[in-house]
């Protein structure tokens, strides 16, 4: 007669080794080793039954948690393979559904790309502010220009030139906006600029944004779309 206790120990093994699989590994793999653990439990259940001493079978509770364990940790693992799938399926539908943006212009808080043609800003005041000036910084950080904003312009274009006329380099420009109360500065904040979108790509749960300035945000950083200039 086959002992019970040593069919208890190799059914705990199997569920043991299940429940980690689940935690551990890829889904594919999880699953088959699932299968597997599973096919192993059935038998040693079958044979626990078959084997069971008829003045003392066992016990039914027992019986009924055995295979609740296996069933939970079956529903983990298939949970575990359609979150995966519906993340695919989110991915891909967001790059449908933002593939039309390529060639359109973002308004992002970045950096802004200067060609030759006036770069579109949105610039952000502090609350009380009487006076404001724009903070041109080239890509090395530098600055290159301060021009004075009258207060409450929402929107305004750098023409990209210096104070002769003569245009600035091509290249990634920084604007910030710093507001005055007085003589007293308040606050400076990067002010929102306009970029055309180059490519739309996944990166892990993001879809990220490349801009023609070399600029990559994600959506969540987008607050303006309009059609290309």
């Amino acid at each position: 007669m086959t002992d019970s206790s040593a069919i208890q120990s190799t059914y705990n093994s199997a569920a043991t080794a299940a429940a980690a699989a689940s935690k551990t590994s890829s889904p594919g793999s999880s699953a088959d080793m699932l299968s597997s653990d599973f096919e192993t439990f059935l038998k040693m259940m079958t044979a626990q039954v078959q084997n069971q001493d008829p003045m003392n079978p066992m016990d039914s509770t027992e019986y009924a948690s055995q295979l609740a364990t296996f069933s939970s940790v079956e529903q983990q693992v298939l949970t575990n393979d359609l979150l995966k799938e519906m993340g695919a399926m989110l991915g891909g539908n967001a790059l449908q559904q933002y593939g039309s943006w390529v060639g359109k212009d973002v308004l992002a808080r970045a950096p802004g790309h200067y060609s030759g043609e006036p770069v579109t800003l949105r610039p952000d005041y502090a609350a009380g502010a009487d006076e404001a000036t724009l903070v041109v910084k080239n890509a090395d950080g530098d600055i290159v220009q301060k021009l004075a904003l009258p207060i409450g312009q929402e929107e305004v274009l750098w023409a990209g030139v210096d104070d002769q006329g003569v245009p600035f380099p091509n290249g990634s420009y920084r604007f910030d906006v710093e507001s005055y109360k007085g003589e007293e500065l308040i606050d400076t904040e990067m002010a929102s600029t306009y970029d055309t979108v180059e490519e739309i790509r996944n990166q892990g749960s993001n879809v990220i944004f490349r801009l023609s300035g070399g600029t990559e945000i994600s959506a969540a950083e987008i607050s303006g779309l309009r059609s290309g200039m």
